[in-house]
């Protein structure tokens, strides 16, 4: 069989709910064996964005193709799906559960077993097999949620906000198993606002607001193109000389650390000599642009 190289081709879908544009001809196409991130503000059509991929609402225009195929039901057997709303039968046991949807994905009973071992053991949960569902934490629960995403090897993955309500060891882990599916040739796209997570995990975004693609590609090339001008600061004295200086462009004030972008004409060596003398500075670094300065930039930009 041929490979096709494209895993996910979104061409110019639109969706309206009565007078209101929830996607707005958005396209998006991801190759295989890459993670991309799902970008924007709350509300500005991720999750229908997901929706749609998956076939559960239909675009009003436009097409989505899954492997070189028009997306459709039979398709869903190559995709894993975590949903933004989590989906589990309360009363079932975790083995029941789990061996139950190993059945509906076309999963062996001997390969459902060997499975669900080994990742309740990788996920730490192994001593919960024979517990109820109701009975488990939600970060618990999100963890079964993600074996049912993930074991039937599927070549397109994609999760709505994965790391919603996990803890850092619990988010660490995931993490890592989404690298491990990406270094397995597997297709990632999930969704998320929190821009740390998508920094470190993406090699390609989709920033979307208000139903409208605003900016999407590869992320290192990305921020190449945004400049390099952004110096992290820590300093002890008076921020105002940062604030009112016609030097900054763009000032992000973290608590324990600043981020600034200076004029394109404006030498950092010079910057640094002028401010030395005024505030006491334990930490210059000229940097890259954070993802979380390009996101906040380009939504302000769009609105």
């Amino acid at each position: 069989m041929e490979q096709i190289s494209t895993v996910l081709t979104v061409n110019g879908i639109t969706k309206e709910f009565g007078n209101f544009t929830a996607v707005k001809n958005l396209s998006l196409g991801l190759s295989g064996g890459i993670i991309c991130g799902l970008l924007g503000p709350n509300g500005a059509g991720k999750t229908t964005t997901i929706r749609m991929i998956m076939n559960i609402i239909m675009p009003d225009r436009g097409e989505i193709r899954i492997l070189g195929e028009k997306m459709n039901e039979k398709l869903k057997e190559k995709i894993g799906y975590l949903p933004e709303e989590r989906g589990l039968y309360p009363k079932m046991k975790v083995d029941e559960l789990l061996n139950f949807f190993a059945g509906i994905k076309g999963i062996s009973k001997k390969d459902a077993n060997n499975k669900i071992s080994y990742w309740l053991e990788r996920l730490k949960i192994e001593d919960w097999r024979k517990k109820k569902v109701n009975e488990l934490s939600k970060g618990m629960q999100q963890k079964i949620q993600f074996i049912v995403t993930i074991f039937h090897d599927p070549e397109l993955i994609i999760f709505d906000e994965p790391f919603a309500g996990l803890d850092p060891i619990n988010t660490e882990i995931f993490k890592n198993i989404i690298l491990e599916l990406k270094q397995n040739g597997k297709t990632v796209l999930f969704s998320t606002h929190v821009m740390e997570q998508a920094e470190k995990l993406c090699d390609e975004i989709c920033l979307i607001n208000k139903g409208k693609n605003i900016l999407s590609g590869n992320l290192a090339e990305i921020k190449k193109n945004f400049g390099r001008n952004t110096i992290l600061l820590k300093y002890q004295g008076d921020g105002d000389i940062f604030k009112n200086s016609d030097d900054v462009v763009i000032y992000n004030d973290y608590g324990n650390y600043v981020e600034l972008e200076l004029q394109e004409n404006v030498d950092t060596q010079s910057f640094l000599k002028k401010i030395i003398e005024k505030v006491q500075i334990q930490r210059f670094q000229v940097m890259e642009p954070s993802l979380n300065q390009i996101f906040i930039e380009n939504v302000k930009r769009s609105n």
